[in-house]
């Protein structure tokens, strides 16, 4: 780029997408004097799924605008809860998501409040992750910021952190799908339905069958669950998950 130059500000919470030397001051973008300011900003290495508001001299502007010599940019970060897509996502339909082969455990967790998580185990390449965000209109999540900037993605967002305790806690903050603890596979994000031993009683193990009277199937791949072990655990992921989430909380039926 070598045309019109630009002061770009960007919100503190985007300074890891930006080079070192240009963190925590105005930036000076030289622009080629065609190409949108959605491109500059992402040619600085910020992600457009992380941006909120784009003001050009104290005025917002869209993705498209031409930015000409001298402007002032600021760009702001999603604001939260954030509202993906609300010309194709009715209010009513929660948002559902899919993540890389990276977040397994946010996948899991995710499943176990209920939330329609789709989830890659295998490495399927970033066009093949794309499409799919498309075709089934998900939130792609994800640390691999040149998949986010793949134009075919439906919605996506950075996970900032690489701890899956703050990853959950972010993603519900920024999205606050409601969430119904206890109802979704956390193998495969089937549909939980309850079931009596009988029911599943050639799948257990002697010492289940004679401990346990309280279980559920997946309807999907037939996984059979109970209170083991890990219950106090998943309960108290469960417990901190709802309360920080008041007011976006559906209870199962029934």
């Amino acid at each position: 780029m070598n045309g019109p130059e630009i002061l770009i500000d960007f919100a503190p919470d985007l300074a890891l997408f930006v080079p070192h030397d240009r963190r925590g001051r105005t930036t000076t973008a030289v622009t080629d004097g065609a190409s949108s300011l959605g491109h500059v900003v992402e040619s600085l290495g910020v992600p457009l799924t992380e941006v909120g508001a784009l003001v050009v001299d104290g005025h917002e502007v869209s993705v498209g605008h031409v930015p000409a010599a001298g402007q002032r940019v600021e760009v702001r970060c999603v604001p939260r809860p954030q509202r993906v897509r609300p010309d194709e996502q009715p209010p009513e339909e929660p948002l559902r998501f899919l993540l890389d082969v990276h977040l397994g455990t946010l996948a899991r967790r995710l499943r176990l409040l209920g939330v329609d998580t789709a989830y890659e185990s295998t490495d399927i390449g970033d066009p093949a992750l794309a499409a799919r965000s498309a075709a089934e209109r998900r939130v792609l999540l994800s640390r691999d910021r040149g998949l986010l900037r793949r134009r075919e993605l439906w919605a996506g967002a950075y996970v900032y952190s690489d701890r899956p305790e703050d990853q959950l806690s972010d993603v519900l903050e920024r999205f606050a799908p409601p969430l119904r603890p206890w109802t979704r596979c956390t193998a495969c994000n089937g549909t939980l339905r309850a079931a009596t031993k009988e029911d599943v009683a050639e799948r257990l193990e002697g010492g289940t069958r004679g401990t346990y009277d309280v279980f559920a199937e997946c309807g999907d791949c037939a996984r059979v669950y109970w209170r083991g072990a890990h219950h106090e655990r998943l309960q108290s992921i469960v417990r901190q998950a709802v309360a920080a989430s008041e007011g976006t909380v559906a209870l199962p039926p029934g």
